[in-house]
């Protein structure tokens, strides 16, 4: 029995969640440089890279190899040029067993999942780019693998490491806010078709294209089954499609959302409803605009709470609902007044004693009415709950491994976030009305969409189904 299979047939550990980490990781030095491997060395991977300054780089891994050092003139000090190089991950993760400490994945949203949970078996540490998982029963199933295995985890979503957000919430259970009902967010400027991120094809499937030396075409692809190459899909646009990313909500819901689920408590909807889209030709390409809005019961002592997400304004979908006492202005050198308008990307916070608001990561909170806002900072905002953090989501994260500490978008918190974003993208994707059982994971008024809860998998990408045994 090799190593993975050994790990694959242990047994999962069952019992109340635990937001701390297992005490085997405590009281490491903190001065001991850790080895970082890198899974997607391009791209989006800049963001781990600047936080990696002090630490050893010691792999780097692509199934394109002409980005495997795409970023090493512009973190000299990493050397990257002198990390083993990979095209598979597996392989990487097998061949430098005792080598690695932590990985950042930043893939596609297709691959996270495998690569995520091959890593975490592998017992190493992981730090994931958002959105955590493709699907929904990939979200739980790093839930139970965040139980079992002595790790830290984390979800790069930067937002929930800025003071922003923790204000926000200190605010919210301050009672500055009053009771919230409803949250409207979402981007008003995108899709935008003329941009890098989302390109819509005149047709499907795509057209036959000879695969670009140096890339993997059968690695990118990872569980998918049939999938042929398309410069639609690598390296950026592939976020248009359902097949492998979720659209704008994918996209951005883990940022722009993460101060109202975080901050409200809300993780088991009733409902979603896709409420509007204007969808082009092609149904499996994510849709010019829509609304999406999410039904949540009460909670505790807080009221029930509908959050919507907008998106495509400016390819004629609804604009975001701003608080009508949204006053805020600014002054000129010469006095002249003039109107700040409010944010077209973020969140929008209506409470029965105040409004606030949110930008695209959470951040810089604010209560809509200027003069309120000014006189709260005058008074004194809550006092600080939660701590602020350093640096973004991989600094925060290398610093919990080494003091044997938590991350704040640790899984079983980043999971159940994905998860509202990945049923946003189910409404959005199928239209009309779904009706959730969260406790069953379970779709109870079209039973037929059920099956989309997960994915057909391509044989050897197959990952977790131990862990609900």
């Amino acid at each position: 029995m090799n190593r993975r299979d050994f790990i694959k047939t242990m047994t999962l550990a069952t019992g109340a969640v635990s937001f701390g980490v297992p005490s085997l990781l405590r009281g490491q030095n903190l001065n001991s440089r850790l080895n970082i491997a890198m899974i997607g060395a391009g791209g989006i991977a800049s963001m781990a890279y600047g936080s990696c300054y002090g630490e050893n780089i010691v792999a780097l891994c692509d199934i394109d190899a002409r980005r495997l050092l795409q970023h090493a003139r512009s973190f000299p000090a990493l050397q990257l040029e002198k990390a083993a190089q990979f095209a598979d991950f597996r392989v990487m993760l097998d061949r430098m067993d005792k080598q690695i400490d932590g990985v950042c994945i930043n893939t596609p949203d297709h691959t996270h999942f495998a690569a995520t949970l091959a890593s975490m078996q592998a017992g190493k540490h992981v730090c994931t780019q958002k959105p955590l998982t493709h699907n929904i029963w990939q979200a739980r199933t790093l839930r139970l693998a965040a139980r079992k295995y002595p790790v830290v985890t984390n979800m790069a979503n930067q937002g929930h490491t800025f003071a922003g957000i923790r204000q926000m919430k200190e605010c919210l259970e301050a009672g500055i806010l009053g009771q919230v009902s409803e949250i409207y967010c979402g981007d008003s400027t995108n899709p935008n078709w003329q941009g890098p991120y989302f390109r819509r094809p005149k047709a499907l499937p795509f057209p036959p294209e000879p695969v670009p030396k140096g890339v993997d075409w059968d690695l990118w692809a990872g569980p998918v089954p049939d999938s042929s190459y398309s410069n639609y899909l690598h390296p950026l646009s592939w976020r248009t499609y359902y097949k492998y990313g979720g659209g704008l909500i994918a996209d951005l819901f883990c940022h722009v959302a993460d101060g109202a689920v975080w901050g409200l408590d809300l993780y088991e909807p009733t409902v979603i409803e896709c409420v509007d889209r204007r969808m082009g030709n092609l149904p499996e390409v994510c849709p010019d605009s829509s609304l999406i809005r999410w039904d949540f019961p009460a909670r505790g002592n807080q009221v029930p709470c509908k959050l919507y997400w907008i998106d495509g304004t400016l390819n004629g979908g609804q604009r975001i609902k701003v608080p009508p006492e949204w006053n805020w202005q600014s002054k000129d050198a010469d006095g002249r007044v003039s109107r700040i308008e409010p944010p077209n990307i973020g969140s929008f916070f209506f409470g029965d004693k105040s409004t606030a608001s949110l930008d695209i990561r959470s951040d810089n909170f604010k209560l809509c009415d200027m003069q309120k806002h000014r006189q709260l900072k005058a008074t004194g905002f809550p006092a600080q709950k939660y701590p602020r953090i350093k640096g973004g989501p991989h600094s925060e994260w290398i610093a919990a491994i080494k003091k044997g500490a938590a991350c704040g978008s640790r899984f079983e918190y980043s999971a159940r976030l994905t998860e509202v974003a990945l049923l946003g993208v189910l409404a959005q994707h199928y239209g009309g009305r779904i009706e959730w059982d969260a406790a069953h994971m379970k779709i109870t008024n079209r039973p037929e969409l059920n099956e989309y809860l997960t994915e057909p998998t391509r044989s050897g990408w197959e990952y977790g189904k131990d862990l609900w045994t």
